[in-house]
């Protein structure tokens, strides 16, 4: 993808996370501007993969990462429009160094969130292993994503490994 192709890729994300948000009930935050937008991703992803049945017992701190990470993979209109909308960006910070930091600034933050979660799983991990282990999930779950939407990998696949690796991780992280 070249640079203007990245900015007719990022149009295009813009424009579907803006018809997406036309029937958000936050009105008036459009995003205009790719650091706009990964703002929206990142508070959209940050809604769908917190919600919790309000009436059941609150979730374990394995259960919160797992929904967390795992909710990133699942087949509907809002997540498929941030992970494609995300990639896009992704890939077009290749070629623009104003987006690569503003996309290094909130993957950074995303990565945090995960070693937190990781924390409060493994509460003696040290935290230099408990980031690494955060980054490895991250970038392990939006290659898988990218898979999944490129249609060169089913969803319940990806779920699967996605589940597999927090396993492998969380074992690491105990010994």
């Amino acid at each position: 993808m070249t640079g203007s192709g990245c900015a007719d890729a990022s149009r295009v994300a813009t424009r579907q996370l803006l018809h997406a948000q036309a029937t958000a009930p936050a009105p008036g935050d459009h995003p205009s501007s790719p650091a706009k937008t990964l703002e929206f991703i990142s508070d959209r992803a940050e809604r769908y993969t917190t919600q919790h049945d309000r009436d059941g017992k609150p979730l374990g701190p394995r259960e919160e990462l797992e929904q967390t990470l795992l909710l990133e993979l699942q087949d509907t209109t809002e997540v498929r429009e941030n992970s494609s909308a995300w990639g896009e960006l992704r890939a077009c910070a290749v070629f623009d160094e104003v987006l690569r930091e503003e996309l290094a600034r909130v993957t950074l933050v995303w990565v945090q969130e995960v070693a937190g979660l990781l924390g409060r799983v493994q509460p003696t991990a040290p935290p230099a292993a408990l980031a690494a282990a955060a980054e490895r999930l991250t970038a392990l779950l939006e290659g898988l994503s990218m898979r999944w939407l490129s249609g060169t990998l089913r969803i319940g696949h990806a779920r699967a490994l996605m589940g597999d690796a927090i396993d492998a991780e969380i074992e690491t992280l105990g010994r």
